[in-house]
C-alpha cells in the first residue's frame, strides 16, 4: 500500500492541474494555487512535479496519447455521419485539455519540448483527416482534385485547432466554462465539416446540412 501513495498523489495533482489550467488559464495558475486546490504543501508537489513544466509535459503526453488513439479512428469513417461523429470526438479531446488551446502561443514559446511536440501533432491531425477524405472519396461521397486534398486537409486542422481560440476571443468571460462546452464543441465540428461540403456528393451535403439544422435547433434551444 505504501507504494500505492506517492503515485496516487501525483495523479492528484494532474487532475488539479489540469481543472485551474482550464479554468483560468496556465499561466494564471502556480504551482502553489494547484498545492493549495489539494491541501499539500508546495514541498510535497515539487516531490512529484519539481517543475511547473512537468506539470504541463505530463498533461500534454496524457493528450498525445489519448489523441493518437483517436486519430486512428479516421480509417473508419465512411459517410458523413462518420465524419461528424469523429469530428465531434476531436473537439470533446480538445475541450478535456482545453488550456493548451487557450493558451496556445504562451506555451510554444515558454516551453520547448512543445513547441518541437505540437508541429507533430498538427502533422498527425493533417495526415488523419487526408485518410478521412480518402475513405469517404473511396465510397464515392467526396469528389475533389487529389491536388486540393492536402489543402483541404490543412484548412480544417486549421479551424480544428484554432476554434477554441475563436470561442473565447467571442465571448471572453463565459465560452470556455462547461455550461458552454456543447454549443462550442458542437459549432466547431459544424464549421470544419463544412470546408468539405463543395466537394460531397449532392446527399451527403443534404445530410451534412441536416445535421448542420439540427445542432442550430439545439443550439437555440439551450440558449433559450
Amino acid at each position: 500500500m505504501a507504494k500505492k501513495a506517492p503515485r496516487r498523489t501525483a495523479e492528484r495533482i494532474l487532475e488539479a492541474a489540469l481543472d485551474l489550467f482550464n479554468r483560468f488559464g496556465e499561466p494564471n495558475v502556480s504551482t502553489t494555487l494547484v498545492a493549495g486546490e489539494l491541501n499539500i504543501s508546495p514541498g510535497n508537489l515539487y516531490y512529484h512535479y519539481p517543475a511547473k513544466d512537468e506539470l504541463i509535459n505530463r498533461l500534454y503526453s496524457q493528450y498525445e496519447t489519448e489523441l493518437e488513439e483517436l486519430l486512428h479512428a479516421s480509417e473508419g469513417v465512411h459517410d458523413v455521419e462518420d465524419a461528424w461523429f469523429f469530428m465531434h470526438s476531436l473537439f470533446e479531446l480538445l475541450w478535456r485539455y482545453r488550456f493548451l488551446y487557450r493558451d496556445l502561443n504562451d506555451l510554444l514559446s515558454n516551453n520547448r519540448h512543445l513547441e518541437t511536440q505540437f508541429q507533430l501533432v498538427l502533422q498527425k491531425k493533417a495526415a488523419a483527416i487526408r485518410t478521412l477524405l480518402a475513405s469517404l472519396g473511396a465510397a464515392g461521397h467526396l469528389d475533389i482534385d487529389p491536388r486540393e486534398v492536402d489543402m483541404l486537409a490543412q484548412s480544417m486542422v486549421v479551424v480544428l485547432t484554432y476554434w477554441l481560440s475563436y470561442e473565447y476571443v467571442r465571448n471572453p468571460r463565459e465560452a470556455l466554462e462547461p455550461a458552454h462546452a456543447q454549443s462550442a464543441l458542437m459549432r466547431g465540428a459544424h464549421h470544419t465539416l463544412h470546408l468539405m461540403a463543395p466537394y460531397l456528393a449532392p446527399d451527403q451535403r443534404r445530410h451534412l446540412l441536416s445535421l448542420s439544422s439540427a445542432y442550430e435547433r439545439d443550439d437555440l434551444a439551450m440558449a433559450a
